[in-house]
């Protein structure tokens, strides 16, 4: 499977089948061929950073989601400062809300500092409402 092709698999897996590609975050790591994979990137669509009116998710917040066979879920993902007031609470309003999606059993989060997030790692959507396009 080509870059493309693997590309627009997982944009029909989060947005159905036809979703643009740069309606995803950029940097955003290859989304897992799972059931899970659609309940939970629109769970992540329903926080928003209390600083700016983007969900974290398009924000470009997120890194990585894996999901394993048992519903096992690793979820890596940055802050736009490390002084980020709701630095101490937006990584658990994460998790469980992604522990609110039916069939995940336990999700795992990793905040990480690096790469550092930056305005081109939002995705289409965000750079639109935020008028950088």
């Amino acid at each position: 499977m080509s870059l493309a092709e693997d590309r627009q698999a997982m944009d029909d897996a989060v947005s159905g089948p036809g979703a643009a590609a740069e309606d995803l975050p950029p940097h955003l790591a290859p989304l897992p061929d799972h059931a899970l994979t659609g309940p939970i990137v629109e769970v992540l669509r329903t926080i928003f950073d209390p600083e700016i009116p983007v969900n974290i998710f398009d924000l470009g917040l997120i890194y990585r989601v894996e999901i394993d066979a048992i519903g096992q879920v690793a979820v890596e993902m940055t802050l736009t400062t490390p002084n980020c007031p709701v630095a101490g609470s937006m990584p658990e309003q994460v998790r469980s809300t992604v522990l609110s999606v039916e069939g995940v059993m336990d999700c795992d989060l990793e905040l990480v500092w690096d790469p550092p997030w930056h305005p081109g790692m939002m995705g289409e959507d965000a750079r639109m409402a935020l008028g950088f396009d």
